[in-house]
């Protein structure tokens, strides 16, 4: 199986690859993700 990145997610989920790493790093609330 295929390791997921960063770039997968954000493809997936329909958003742009820097808002799925801020969430990832717990820095969605500061950002109001």
């Amino acid at each position: 199986m295929k390791k997921l990145s960063i770039k997968d997610i954000a493809k997936q989920a329909g958003v742009v690859p820097s808002t799925v790493s801020c969430v990832l790093n717990g820095k969605a609330k500061e950002r109001r993700i």
